[in-house]
């Protein structure tokens, strides 16, 4: 069964997709730009950024009813690739325990002229 799945306290979607996808104990994160759902703000450097995308991430899995522990694999996507070490520190702020799998690019441009986007798969088990 499929459900789509939002959070009021993460960005709304700004085109054609869902924040999130359930589907039986699954669920497909789309990719979370550091924007704040309140404010509409985007914060400065990549540290704050990478966690507050993190943070919308953590609004879509309280959605759920799931956690940080419940992510199986992130998608990070990076302006700058030079910004990997400043990034992977605060992401592992997030994830304490059982790390997810995780793939990490540097890309041409991300929307609004962010320095990352991260999307992630979560399971219920």
């Amino acid at each position: 069964m499929k459900k789509i799945i939002a959070s009021p306290s993460a960005p709304k979607a700004v085109g054609p997709y869902s924040q999130a996808v359930q589907v039986d104990n699954t669920l497909y994160i789309s990719g979370q730009l550091p924007v704040d759902g309140a404010s509409g703000a985007v914060p400065e450097g990549i540290e704050a950024q990478t966690r507050q995308s993190l943070t919308n991430i953590g609004h879509i899995l309280s959605e759920a009813g799931m956690s940080y522990d419940n992510v199986v694999k992130t998608t990070v996507l990076l302006a700058d690739i030079a910004d990997f070490a400043a990034m992977n520190a605060v992401y592992a702020e997030f994830f304490t325990g059982d790390k997810p799998a995780r793939v990490c690019y540097q890309v041409a441009a991300l929307p609004l002229g962010v320095r990352v986007e991260i999307d992630a798969i979560a399971c219920n088990h």
